[in-house]
């Protein structure tokens, strides 16, 4: 009997996420029987899946409550709701700091200059946010607050960060993990402009090419990776992780964000990974 599995989505995922062509091409000539499904969808069967696997569900922030109560409620999720729980909200950055992963200088929820970083520009944004909505770049101080007060006013948690400038020129480094092993990296060029502000309608997808991380990048990628299982003891080990570097002034690298809920895998852009992934899910069903 062939093996049903979802592709889950959602309704900006259908029209945007380049990814979805090769994964549900892949895993069809792999002999499975795919559906791309909303996760909305009222009508959907999730129990008939032998795999629900996670991917383009890009209006989870927006959603989140509804979206992790709509996760706890699917059979053979991955990844696994216990995951979602902790990685849907960027405060998991303090439990890697606590760990003693090397994450890019954050302060949360600042209300007085004294409490900014000492940097030329900072990155303002809530901890539960996708795709950079309500995140900005700022030269002033007193803007930067501000943006970091209307999150707050609004129930929100704000996260303050140095702009490194390495980044203008680096861009990211996005070290993919697939089944449990690193698979490919992606460098992305950078996202926010000086002086643009709070922007709803950015698009990261546009300046991607394949990069080759360097081994620090590869072992702090790997640091990351290997810390998920203890601080979230008891879930289903990740299909798939996404680990975002960027360099501080003196080359080393820096966890910007660990991606487990929905990250872009880069499959148009590194091919080859297509069969990796196909392999992950053949690994998670077994």
């Amino acid at each position: 009997m062939t093996e049903r599995l979802a592709l889950v989505t959602s309704e900006r995922g259908l029209r945007l996420d380049p990814d979805l062509a090769p994964a549900s091409a892949a895993l069809r000539q792999a002999g499975f029987d795919v559906d791309v499904v909303r996760w909305d969808d009222a009508d959907a069967d999730w129990d008939g899946y032998a795999l629900a696997v996670l991917r383009s569900t890009w209006d989870y922030s927006w959603r989140l409550d509804e979206f992790l109560s709509w996760a706890g409620g699917v059979p053979r999720l991955r990844n696994a709701v216990e995951l979602l729980r902790w990685n849907t909200d960027k405060t998991y950055l303090r439990d890697l700091e606590r760990a003693g992963l090397p994450i890019v200088p954050t302060v949360w929820s600042p209300t007085t200059v004294e409490a900014l970083p000492d940097a030329e520009e900072w990155v303002v944004k809530p901890s539960i946010s996708a795709g950079s909505r309500d995140t900005a770049r700022w030269t002033d101080r007193g803007a930067a607050l501000a943006h970091a007060a209307e999150l707050i006013a609004a129930g929100r948690t704000a996260m303050l960060q140095p702009y490194l400038t390495s980044v203008d020129e680096h861009g990211e480094t996005a070290l993919l993990f697939l089944g449990g092993r690193f698979s490919h990296a992606v460098r992305k060029g950078p996202l926010l402009q000086r002086g643009e502000g709070v922007r709803q309608d950015r698009d990261s997808r546009g300046d991607l090419r394949p990069i080759d991380p360097t081994p620090e990048q590869r072992d702090v990628a790997q640091w990351v990776f290997d810390a998920v299982g203890d601080l979230v003891p008891g879930a289903a080990a990740p299909l798939y992780a996404r680990i975002d570097l960027v360099q501080d002034g003196g080359g080393r690298p820096l966890l910007l964000e660990l991606e487990l809920a929905e990250p872009s895998l880069f499959l148009p852009q590194v091919p080859e990974a297509v069969a990796r992934f196909t392999a992950a899910v053949r690994g998670a069903l077994a």
